[in-house]
């Protein structure tokens, strides 16, 4: 099946919308990836075929996840069963839909406003470098792991290294400046630790991720636009800002613009995102809260365990962080903590999805083979040192 040139999805050619350029096809899962990929190429002869029919909504994935979850929703009001399930997610709604508004409105904002020249400039070149600025755009993000996912899918798409994209997703969730205060205030010098560790392993995990490339065992992103070392950002912003016009017109013109790039990005990730609630829910509220306390001991066992446990249960930042100290109080294991922090990033079922969908299916599988064993070893190392 054929790619989507500008998003990188994987779209069907029967109902994809179709440009010929140059004798040459190219098929798009939206008309914002279209509009944008024959504004990019700056070329007028092409030809648009726009399929027959459009696809049902009730065939929409995003439509049917958040229908499933409405009617188990209203479900839970008449069996009593189901109202644990309820409560479950709902509290995860109230902790993160801000982030996930917040990630999608900054990837719109990204999308319309920022070329991918500037994230080439930055975040492409095969370089430690490049590395060390994606760990430091993440640590001033300020959203949680679904919240950031947006913001990687489109930095990914304005043309990001993938090694980049790893890094980036890795350091925002624990390494951003309002979890490092809140771990801080949770742990004390621990969470300073944690966040420490945290951000080593996503350079680490980055540089790592280099190699791969460079090997060829990874995926490369084609949406890298190759930029000359004279290139200045500075320089371009101030020749744009002198062209622009600032009018009811444009203001509309631009407001249209974020909105069509934050619809096509919740179309891309929010079902994902939903899914990984719902399932974060179900787990949440039907395994016993005793079953923690038994098995998430300071051993290797109970990492292992934890490491489980995170992996289905991990929602956001904000929200494990609160469980992950309740691990800590509970066994006194703060290599658990650290674990069930992590764990939950380097293992969740959206980001690996998402990862395997739109940047690349090797990229995703090595994401858990790279991380997980610096977690363990980590965690293991914190149990039997840190008191």
């Amino acid at each position: 099946m054929p790619k989507d040139p500008i998003c990188g999805m994987t779209v069907n050619a029967d109902n994809a919308i179709k440009v010929i350029m140059d004798s040459q096809e190219y098929f798009f899962c939206s008309i914002g990836c279209k509009d944008k990929f024959i504004q990019q190429n700056k070329v007028k002869d092409v030809r648009v075929c726009m399929p027959l029919a459009g696809k049902p909504f009730f065939k929409n994935k995003l439509f049917i996840i958040s229908a499933a979850v409405i009617i188990l929703l209203l479900l839970s009001f008449y069996i009593p069963s189901l109202s644990v399930f309820r409560k479950a997610f709902l509290d995860y709604l109230r902790v993160i839909w801000w982030a996930v508004l917040l990630g999608l409105f900054l990837g719109g904002i990204i999308d319309y406003y920022v070329p991918r020249e500037y994230i080439s400039k930055f975040l492409s070149k095969r370089s430690s470098g490049t590395i060390l600025n994606a760990v430091f755009l993440g640590f001033l993000m300020s959203a949680c792991s679904h919240g950031i996912l947006a913001l990687s899918i489109q930095l990914h798409k304005k043309g990001a290294s993938n090694p980049a994209i790893v890094s980036f997703l890795l350091a925002s969730p624990w390494a951003n400046i309002p979890i490092t205060i809140m771990l801080i205030g949770f742990f004390g010098f621990k969470g300073l630790l944690i966040i420490i560790s945290a951000i080593l392993i996503a350079i680490n995990t980055g540089l790592i991720f280099l190699f791969l490339e460079k090997k060829g065992l990874i995926e490369k992103n084609k949406n890298i636009v190759e930029v000359g070392e004279d290139f200045s950002i500075i320089k371009d912003i101030r020749l744009r800002a002198r062209g622009y016009r600032l009018s009811i017109d444009t203001v509309i013109n631009d407001m249209r613009g974020v909105w069509r790039g934050t619809r096509d990005l919740a179309n891309m990730v929010l079902w994902w995102i939903i899914l990984g609630i719902f399932i974060a829910s179900l787990a949440g509220a039907y395994i016993p809260t005793h079953f923690f306390h038994k098995f998430m001991g300071p051993t290797l066992v109970g990492l292992l365990v934890t490491l489980g446990l995170a992996t289905i249960i991990e929602v956001c930042s904000e929200g494990s962080s609160p469980l992950a100290f309740e691990v800590y109080k509970q066994t006194g294991a703060i290599g658990n903590s650290f674990t069930f922090l992590m764990a939950g990033v380097v293992t969740d079922y959206t980001e690996i999805r998402l990862l395997w969908t739109i940047v690349g299916r090797r990229v995703a599988l090595w994401l858990p083979v790279v991380t997980v064993p610096q977690v363990i070893v980590l965690g293991y190392i914190f149990n039997k040192f840190i008191k």
